[in-house]
Formats: structure tokens, C-alpha cells, sequence
């Protein structure tokens, strides 16, 4: 009779593993996915960008720091190899981005302008999907990284060298409004 006893309990054990194995299987995919989703939409922003900028710049020459930093936080965004480094050279590109809209405040032509209007209707587009996607990143991240350091998940995680994920974060400074100044 204790045989069958610590034959169910065995099976039962067995299976919890199995299933939160899997689970945490099916987590890390799911971050994965997240974080293509995020690169398709930082790839759109970067192939827009171009665009943007040639468009702003017929109306603002003077402007060349603006449009330096939005080429160099472009760059910068390309170059990045991890999720650390893609994070900051995006938040660096939002943070030039934003300074490219203030500057274009200030052309009333360029604001009426059909390829700008596009334009930024198509970059504003971008930038909600970019947002909605860090989202669901950082929700996956979470519920991953909350299954492998509760108990008892943790012990499977730690069979399974499943291992702590980082979250996609906005960096300090860049949390603070946009300052435009055009004193020379």
C-alpha cells in the first residue's frame, strides 16, 4: 500500500516538473518575442528617420546640433549588441527625437508641411507600438523572473539554469523634459 503512496507522490512530483520546466520554456520564448517586437519597431523608427530629418532640415539649417545628435543616437541604436545597450541608445534616440519636434514647433511651415505631417504621424505611430512593446517585454520579464526566484519554481529554475532577465529600462536623464534653447 506505501508503495503506491510514494509511487503517486513520485508521479506527482514529476509532473509538477514537467509543467513548470515548460512553463518556464514558455516564458522565456515569450520574452524573446517581446524583444523582436521591439526591434521591428525600433528598425521602423530608424528606417523613418532618415526621412525626418532631411525634411526638417530644408527648413531649419541652423539647427545642425539637433540633427547631429539624431544621427549619432541613430548610430548608436544600430551598434548596440545587448538589451542594456539597445535600451540606452534608444532612449538616447527618443530623447534627440524630441528635440527635433521642438525645433519643427518653430517652423509654421514646417508643421503644415504634408511629408512632415506624415512623417510624424507615422513616428508617432511607431513610438506607441515601441512603448506598448517595452511593456509587454518588462511584463514578461517580470513573471519570468518572479517564477525563477519563488519557491518551490526556483528549484526547478535552477536545474533548468534558467537565470534573471533584465528589464528594459529609461534611463534617469532621460526621464526629464526636453530644453530647447536657440541662443547661439
Amino acid at each position: 500500500m506505501w508503495e503506491w503512496i510514494l509511487l503517486g507522490v513520485i508521479l506527482v512530483l514529476l509532473a509538477w516538473f514537467v509543467l513548470t520546466y515548460n512553463s518556464f520554456i514558455t516564458m522565456r520564448n515569450r520574452i524573446e518575442n517581446a524583444w523582436s517586437q521591439i526591434d521591428v519597431q525600433l528598425k521602423k523608427r530608424y528606417d523613418l528617420i532618415p526621412n525626418l530629418v532631411e525634411t526638417v532640415k530644408g527648413y531649419a539649417r541652423y539647427e545642425k546640433s539637433v540633427f547631429e545628435n539624431v544621427t549619432k543616437a541613430r548610430a548608436m541604436t544600430a551598434n548596440a549588441g545587448n538589451i542594456a545597450d539597445k535600451a540606452k541608445a534608444d532612449n538616447m534616440l527618443t530623447g534627440a527625437l524630441k528635440s527635433l519636434f521642438a525645433v519643427a514647433e518653430n517652423y509654421p511651415n514646417l508643421k503644415a508641411n504634408e511629408n512632415f505631417m506624415q512623417l510624424q504621424e507615422e513616428l508617432s505611430g511607431i513610438e506607441s507600438k515601441i512603448a506598448y512593446a517595452r511593456q509587454f517585454y518588462n511584463d514578461s520579464v517580470l513573471e519570468f523572473n518572479t517564477g525563477i526566484q519563488t519557491v518551490p519554481s526556483n528549484i526547478v529554475a535552477g536545474l533548468g539554469s534558467f537565470t534573471k532577465r533584465d528589464y528594459f529600462k529609461v534611463e534617469e536623464g532621460e526621464r526629464a523634459p526636453v530644453k530647447v534653447s536657440f541662443d547661439k
